[in-house]
């Protein structure tokens, strides 16, 4: 097993340095939360509160309805007063359940009960999971019971922990190996309880030695030296990208078209081993997360525990407020984050980070004209032609987009960062893919209803005519 590389991929500025010497500090909610029922890949939760009732937390607020969905948990106690549409980083409008916190935060009952994994079986610890309401904390929301019930557990080789972090600035995670690593080796321990064929792997970026250290000595100190290897990979942006990171590890190939399972791996990022251990050891669902409040905008930066459904504007309070009137404020890292144009949105489970510079770079430099010097292609850690595809998103060519493989592109952002003329090429590919996949999903659904339509037909018709 090699611990190389990926071909392309580039070399921001890392930004880590401001915040990675900051301890993880608590942060308690002092007005409402706001927790949209649609914070994961899939079907949007099923809300199974009303306006005027009392929930603890822990209790679920929106029920998984489907097979990909996600439990949506009240991180406080108190009452709700509305069932309405928020707004979400992203831009996303979702139905949200709005809860006036009492601040006292009283626990559902059941909450918090330890348990010993060992005496669980497999079903039981999946089913604590679901409960849980957890979902891929990396970024992706995909939830974790879902990836945790491949179709084969045998075939699993490799359970991964995404411990990179290599998106700029983000020390969320860093910081959670350096304090609570037993934590995250206590969810691993959980996964490979899952998949007992499976060797455990803890991946980190060469430019986090220390928590490589911490956690090298975690697994000693645990005797899981036969079961666990912490592996040391090159750094380089996008090394935490799933697919870049199974190749570099196991020398596996994935395309969009397939998951990680059929390469044999299981992937989950740190934050995500680490909920999953509290959820099954320590019977805790998913009511916290990490952000990083960063930036040279920001008076006191810093790495902060904060309660799910707390207000992004409350967190620049936290960290001292604003040090300057900013150009640019970003949730989620600079290179796949979304830019903010008011503070007044949710954390959510997949948010990470908040970034407030005092100035804009992107909005300093304007759009020219491709000089045709090949940056991007070098760049593309997925084998694409960025500036084919982007010629095809210029003139609405959705059919050449998709011969040129267009939607295997998971917007990183790194062909975008190369641009010496500053060309939209992620967000014109963003655009694209998603105009693609809505056109897929239309078309499903057009089929499915002739079906429907052919199947009610035959279902009135006369026995000897069926």
């Amino acid at each position: 097993m090699g611990y190389g590389g990926f071909r392309g991929g580039v070399h921001p500025f890392r930004g880590k340095d401001i915040t990675k010497e900051k301890a993880i500090s608590e942060y308690l909610p002092q007005k409402e939360l706001v927790y949209p029922l649609s914070q994961h890949i899939g079907a949007p939760a099923k809300a199974v509160v009303s306006a005027g009732d009392e929930v603890l937390a822990g209790q679920i607020l929106g029920e998984a309805a489907g097979p990909v969905s996600a439990n949506v948990i009240s991180s406080v106690s108190g009452r709700v007063r509305v069932i309405e549409r928020r707004m979400l980083a992203t831009g996303v409008i979702s139905d949200s359940v709005i809860v006036e916190n009492d601040r006292e935060y009283r626990l559902a009952p059941g909450i918090g009960k330890a348990r010993e994994p060992k005496e669980m079986t497999k079903e039981e610890i999946r089913t604590a999971v679901k409960n849980a309401g957890i979902v891929g904390l990396g970024g992706a929301g995909f939830p974790t019971h879902v990836k945790l019930a491949p179709k084969d557990d045998d075939a699993i080789e490799y359970v991964i922990v995404n411990a990179v972090e290599c998106e700029p600035y983000l020390t969320g995670d860093y910081r959670l190996m350096l304090e609570e690593a037993e934590g995250i080796l206590a969810g691993l321990q959980v996964l490979l309880r899952l998949f007992e064929k499976a060797k455990g792997i803890i991946a980190i970026e060469a430019d986090k030695p220390e928590a490589a250290k911490r956690m090298k000595a975690a697994v000693e100190e645990k005797g899981l030296g036969d079961s666990v290897e912490v592996c040391v990979l090159k750094t380089k942006y996008p090394q935490g990208a799933e697919r870049n990171l199974i190749f570099s590890l196991t020398g596996r190939r994935l395309n969009s078209k397939k998951l990680p399972p059929d390469a044999g791996c299981i992937v989950s990022n740190a934050s995500t081993v680490h909920a999953v251990g509290q959820a099954v050891c320590e019977g805790l669902p998913l009511m916290n997360r990490i952000i990083t409040v960063t930036g040279n905008g920001i008076a006191n930066p810093g790495n902060f525990r904060v309660k799910t459904g707390t207000n992004y504007g409350e967190l620049i309070e936290a960290a001292g407020g604003f040090a300057c009137r900013p150009e640019k404020v970003i949730a989620g890292g600079p290179m796949m984050g979304m830019a903010l144009t008011v503070p007044d949105v949710p954390v959510t489970k997949t948010s990470s980070a908040l970034l407030v510079f005092e100035k804009d770079p992107v909005a300093e430099v304007k759009p020219g004209s491709c000089i045709r010097c090949g940056r991007c292609v070098k760049a593309c850690p997925c084998r694409l032609l960025p500036l084919k595809m982007w010629q095809a998103c210029k003139h609405y060519n959705l059919e050449l987009f998709q011969k040129l493989y267009g939607t295997e592109c998971y917007e990183c952002g790194s062909c975008t960062y190369v641009c010496p003329a500053r060309l939209s090429l992620t967000q014109s590919f963003k655009q694209a893919r998603m105009m693609v996949f809505d056109q897929k999903k239309q078309a499903r659904s057009k089929t499915d209803g002739i079906q429907n339509q052919f199947q009610l037909q035959e279902s009135a018709a006369p026995d000897g005519l069926r």
